[in-house]
C-alpha cells in the first residue's frame, strides 16, 4: 500500500513538471473558489440589492412626478377658486333681470380674464362656467357650447354638483361639451353656488391639455423599457405612454393587483420576464402614480449589480495572482523568451533568434526544437528566394520571347501586303518605322521601361497599322504627365492594341476608332485601351484569360501573356479588365502600382 501510495504521489507530483498540467491544476482550483463565492454573492445578496435600489429610486422618482402633479392640480384649483368667488361670474349667471349693458361689461370683464389665464397657460384647452338657467361663457367668447350636448349630464359636472367639497377632477376623456372640439384633456370642474339661494346651479370648469400630464410622466425615465402611468381612485387610467394600445385591448395593466396592494410595490410574474410596480398615492387628488420597470432590465444595467462583481473579480484577482505567482513565473518567463524569437522570427529575422535551453520540462524541450526549425527554416528561404528570382526572371523571359516573334509576324505581313500592292514609298516608310521599332525593343535588356517609352513603342506601331489600314483607322494616345516617368513591364500595351485591333476594329466596315488614356487613380497608374469595334460576347470575356496554345495566325498570345506577366511581376490584385459589348466594342483597363522609384 505504501508503495502504491509513492507512486501515486510521484505522478501528481510530475505533472507539474508540464505546463499544461500546472496551469490547469492552479488556475482551475481558484476559478472554482472564484465561481463559488461568485454565485453565492449573485444568489443571495445582488438580486435583493438591485430589486431595493430600484424601488428606492422609483419611489422618489414617482414621489415627485406626485408632487408636481399636486402643485399643477393646485395652481388650476386656486384659478376655479378665484372664478367662482369671481362678483361678475355671480352675477352674469345668476341674477336676471340686469340692463343690457351691465350685463354686457360683465361678460367683458369676465372673457377679459378667461383670455388672461388661457394666454398664460397654454396648457388649458378650454375655460368656461355653465348655469343649469342656460346661461354659458366659454374661452374667448368667440367658441359656444354644444347644442346637441346635455352638459348637465356629463360626468365631470354631476361629480363636482355631487361632491362634497364641490371639487372634482376626471379621468382623461374626450371634451365634447364645447363646440367643434374635441381634445383629450382632463377637467378640473368645481360647483357654481348661487349666493342667493346656497345652491348649486352650475359648475365652472378648466380643462386641461392632456399633453401637460404627458410631459410631466414622459420627461422622467425608469431605464429603457420601463415607464410611469396614473390611475385615479377608480382605478381608471389618467395617463398612459401607451394609452391608445390599452384603449384598443392590445396592451393591459395589472391594474386590480395594483389597487389591491398594501404596499408601496408589486412584483408581477410577466412570461418569462418580471414587472416591477412601485406606486406612489396622492392624498390631495387621489390619483396613484405608477413607476413600471422590467426586473431584467434591473438585473442587466444596475450599476450596484455591476459595482459588486467588480469588486468581487478584484478581490479574486489579487488572490489568484498571490497565490499563483510563484508557479507562474517559472512557467512564464521561458514562454515570453520563447514568444519573443518567435516574433523576430516572423518578421523574417533569424538571426539572433536562437533561445538559450535554461530548462529539461517540455519548455526546454520546445525551446530546443524551435531552435533547430529556425535554423533549418532559414536555409531553406534563402533557397526559395534565390529559386524564386530565377525562376521568375526566366518565365518573364519566356513569355517576352513569346511576344516579339508573334509582333514581328503580323508586321512583316502587312509589309508584305503593301508591297504586292506596289506602295513603294508605303513599304519603305513602314519598313523604316519597323527597323526603329525593334531597334527600341532589342537594344533595351532591361525587364522594365518607362510609360513615356512604351508609349514611344505603341505609337510606332499604330503609325505602322493605320499606314496598312489607310483610312479605316484612327487612334489617340493621351497620358498625364505625372506618369510618363512610371516603370512598367516592357510590351505590355503592344499585345492588347494589336488585339483591338485585329479582333474588333478590322471587322468594322466604317472608320474604328483607338483611344489610350493613362492617368493616375490614387495610389495605382491606369491605362484605358478603347476601341469601337465588334466588341465581344459574354462567354468570350468569361474566357479571355484562359490559357490558350499560342497560334500566331489567329493572334491567341496576347491578353493571356500580358496578364501572366503583370500578375507575376506586380500581385494578383493587378492587371488587366474586360468591360465589352457586342456591336459597341472593348474597353481594356491595366491597372499597376503607382511607383514612386520611377526611370
Amino acid at each position: 500500500m505504501k508503495k502504491r501510495a509513492d507512486i501515486t504521489k510521484s505522478t501528481i507530483m510530475d505533472r507539474f513538471k508540464s505546463i499544461r498540467s500546472a496551469m490547469l491544476v492552479s488556475f482551475s482550483f481558484l476559478t472554482i473558489i472564484a465561481l463559488l463565492i461568485f454565485l453565492l454573492i449573485a444568489l443571495n445578496y445582488t438580486k435583493k440589492t438591485v430589486i431595493d435600489n430600484s424601488i428606492a429610486y422609483t419611489s422618489r422618482l414617482i414621489d415627485q412626478v406626485n408632487y408636481d402633479i399636486d402643485s399643477y392640480i393646485a395652481y388650476m384649483e386656486n384659478i376655479s377658486t378665484l372664478m367662482v368667488k369671481n362678483q361678475d361670474v355671480q352675477s352674469y349667471l345668476f341674477v336676471t333681470n340686469q340692463p343690457r349693458s351691465l350685463e354686457n361689461d360683465q361678460r367683458t370683464r369676465i372673457l377679459s380674464q378667461f383670455r388672461t389665464v388661457l394666454e398664460g397657460r397654454k396648457d388649458i384647452s378650454n375655460i368656461a362656467a355653465f348655469a343649469e338657467n342656460g346661461k354659458t361663457i366659454v374661452n374667448n367668447g368667440t367658441e359656444r357650447s354644444n347644442q346637441y350636448i346635455d352638459v348637465t349630464k356629463l360626468n365631470w359636472y354631476q361629480a363636482a354638483i355631487q361632491s362634497e367639497t364641490g371639487v372634482a377632477l376626471s379621468s382623461s376623456h374626450v371634451q365634447n361639451a364645447i363646440w367643434s372640439s374635441y381634445e383629450w384633456v382632463i377637467t378640473l370642474s368645481r360647483a357654481l353656488i348661487d349666493q342667493r339661494t346656497g345652491v348649486r346651479s352650475g359648475v365652472f370648469f378648466v380643462d386641461l391639455n392632456y399633453s401637460a400630464i404627458s410631459d410631466l410622466c414622459s420627461r422622467n425615465q425608469i431605464g429603457k423599457k420601463g415607464y410611469i402611468f396614473i390611475l385615479d381612485d377608480k382605478g381608471n387610467i389618467i395617463y398612459h405612454p401607451k394609452q391608445q394600445l390599452i384603449y384598443g385591448g392590445l396592451k393591459t395593466e395589472n391594474i386590480d393587483a395594483i389597487l389591491a396592494c398594501k404596499d408601496d410595490y408589486l412584483v408581477m410574474k410577466e412570461g418569462n420576464d418580471s414587472r416591477l410596480y412601485t406606486m406612489s398615492k396622492s392624498a390631495s387628488t387621489g390619483w396613484t402614480v405608477v413607476g413600471t420597470s422590467y426586473v431584467s432590465e434591473l438585473l442587466k444595467n444596475s450599476k450596484q449589480m455591476q459595482m459588486q462583481y467588480l469588486l468581487v473579480a478584484a478581490v479574486l484577482l489579487v488572490g489568484a495572482v498571490a497565490l499563483s505567482s510563484i508557479i507562474t513565473n517559472s512557467i512564464i518567463r521561458p514562454l515570453e523568451q520563447l514568444k519573443d524569437s518567435m516574433s523576430k522570427v516572423e518578421q523574417g529575422e533569424f538571426k539572433g533568434a536562437n533561445i538559450p535551453i535554461t530548462t529539461n520540462n517540455e519548455i526546454g524541450s520546445l525551446t530546443r526544437s524551435f531552435n533547430v526549425m529556425t535554423n533549418h527554416i532559414e536555409v531553406l528561404m534563402e533557397e526559395i528566394v534565390y529559386e524564386q528570382q530565377e525562376k521568375r526572371k526566366s518565365e518573364l523571359k519566356a513569355l517576352q520571347s513569346q511576344i516579339n516573334p508573334h509582333f514581328l509576324y503580323n508586321t512583316l505581313d502587312s509589309i508584305i501586303w503593301m508591297a504586292e500592292g506596289k506602295q513603294n514609298d508605303e513599304v519603305v516608310l513602314m519598313t523604316s518605322a519597323l527597323a526603329k521599332l525593334l531597334r527600341k525593343s532589342i537594344s533595351n535588356d532591361n525587364e522594365l521601361i518607362s510609360i513615356r517609352q512604351e508609349r514611344d513603342y505603341i505609337i510606332s506601331y499604330l503609325t505602322i497599322q493605320k499606314m496598312r489600314y489607310k483610312d479605316k483607322l484612327e487612334y489617340e494616345v493621351e497620358l498625364e504627365p505625372e506618369i510618363e516617368n512610371v516603370q512598367i513591364i516592357k510590351l505590355v500595351l503592344q499585345p492588347i492594341v494589336e488585339n483591338a485591333i485585329y479582333h474588333g476594329l478590322k471587322y468594322k466596315e466604317t472608320k474604328g476608332h483607338l483611344i489610350i488614356e493613362g492617368r493616375r487613380i490614387d495610389e495605382d497608374v491606369v491605362i484605358a485601351i478603347m476601341d469601337d469595334g465588334a466588341g465581344m460576347s459574354q462567354d468570350a470575356l468569361d474566357h479571355i484569360f484562359d490559357v490558350h496554345k499560342v497560334n500566331y495566325n489567329a493572334n491567341g498570345v496576347g491578353v493571356y501573356n500580358v496578364q501572366q506577366r503583370l500578375q507575376l511581376y506586380y500581385g494578383s490584385k493587378y492587371g488587366i479588365s474586360y468591360t465589352s459589348h457586342e456591336g459597341e466594342g472593348t474597353i481594356a483597363t491595366i491597372t499597376i502600382p503607382f511607383c514612386q522609384n520611377t526611370i
